[in-house]
């Protein structure tokens, strides 16, 4: 019997709906993937995504983070840290560290909680969309609190988000709907950069505006206000994304998984290892794409440079290479054996990832107290059709009583 085609399409049905068995042939196969449709490059192996991730020299995220960006180097003069690399990156993410603190994030716990509580208080028990209803609203209203955006904008930051991140089958480049979508959200940040210029406030948008960073001349200078706007753009859609797949991936894979809920049930001391486990097991962020700055040589192919190289993090928590029974949901596996890329690695490691760590706990704790017997309406499920971004738009719940 002959075996079908490997094909790698990140812009697919196939790729939106889950693409592991996929990983799983990419890094048996063809560890350095190339795509003909595409003329990118993909690197699927644990090492080989791990160190891509740390070897910015080579892989270098200037040009972007997408493959539309990456194709056309299409990065405005003012760039958002994730697009930037060293030194200009060091500096960036100097300045921004100091904001996510431990002891700020700590300090953030009780309204974390609070907004918790007033979500999952609004819903029905006897059904409700566990995504829609709960997952997707209170991770953007801690972001965008903590970077002090109105009460009566917040979530409209999540709908403008959700659009420059859709894209449907086969589509590559952001819609009209998307970039509209992408200047809305700008717009609205260089608005409030402006307003805290002449009225600071307790937020993260007056820390950046009272900031100073070192530029590449050694002068020491502010932010201007399209700098911030780019900052708060980035943390916000990071800030809400990743919480909201991560709870919706939850419900979904601890319903397969029914014997892992129960040992969160009997031991909530489990709770921090079984968000790492669902980072590992099923990343919100499944890539991330850099642009090859010289020629790559791996496993006996060679990348040229200039080229889009797709690091595919959500295979590599997947490699069997760097976790025993890397497809086995366990939220007791060995945390030593691998680096999890879930937030990446290196530079680009994710500056909100003890921040989404302590939002996804605190929601996992309290799914367990409302809905300790659950079921889920498999035929409602759905999954988003997102660049970069994988997880469930819709999860159907009800509480068994």
């Amino acid at each position: 019997m002959t075996k079908a085609k490997l094909v790698f399409d990140p812009f697919s049905q196939e790729f939106f709906n889950g693409s592991y068995d996929v990983y799983r042939r990419m890094r048996e196969e063809a560890p350095v993937y190339y795509s003909e449709e595409y003329d990118f490059y993909a690197l699927s192996r644990h090492a080989d995504v791990s160190r891509g991730l740390t070897d910015f020299a080579t892989f270098s995220s200037s040009r972007g983070v997408d493959l539309a960006q990456v194709r056309t180097g299409g990065i405005a003069e003012h760039k958002s840290i994730i697009v930037m690399d060293p030194p200009e990156h060091r500096q960036m993410r100097g300045l921004l560290s100091k904001v996510f603190t431990p002891r700020a994030i700590s300090s953030l716990e009780p309204m974390v909680s609070e907004q918790i509580d007033r979500f999952l208080g609004q819903v029905d028990p006897d059904g409700f969309d566990l995504v829609q209803d709960f997952s997707v609203l209170f991770p953007v209203e801690v972001v965008t609190r903590m970077l002090g955006v109105p009460a009566e904008h917040r979530q409209q930051v999540r709908l403008w988000i959700d659009e420059l991140l859709h894209r449907e089958p086969g589509q590559v480049e952001m819609s009209e709907a998307g970039m509209q979508a992408a200047i809305e959200s700008a717009m609205l940040y260089y608005g409030l950069a402006k307003e805290r210029r002449d009225n600071p406030q307790d937020d993260m948008l007056s820390k950046l505006v009272g900031a100073e960073i070192e530029r590449e001349d050694g002068e020491m200078t502010g932010l201007d206000n399209i700098e911030i706007a780019s900052f708060a753009t980035l943390l916000g859609g990071a800030g809400a994304e990743t919480v909201a797949k991560l709870i919706g991936n939850a419900a979904v894979v601890f319903a397969q998984n029914p014997d892992q809920w129960e040992l969160l049930l009997a031991d909530r001391s489990k709770i921090p290892a079984a968000v790492e486990e669902l980072l590992r097991y099923e990343a919100p962020a499944q890539y991330n794409v850099r642009y090859s700055l010289q020629e790559v040589h791996l496993h006996g192919v060679t990348i040229p440079a200039g080229k889009p190289v797709f690091l595919l993090g959500g295979s590599a928590n997947r490699d069997p290479e760097a976790f025993t029974d890397p497809d086995v949901f366990d939220i007791d596996r060995d945390r030593t054996e691998a680096q999890n890329l879930a937030f990446g690695y290196g530079i680009h490691s994710c500056l909100g990832a003890a921040l989404a760590r302590m939002e996804s706990a605190i929601a996992l704790d309290k799914l367990l107290d409302f809905m300790p017997r659950y079921t889920v309406d498999w035929d409602g499920c759905k999954r988003v059709t997102m660049q970069n971004v994988a997880g469930w738009s819709n999860v159907p719940v009800r509480v068994l009583r």
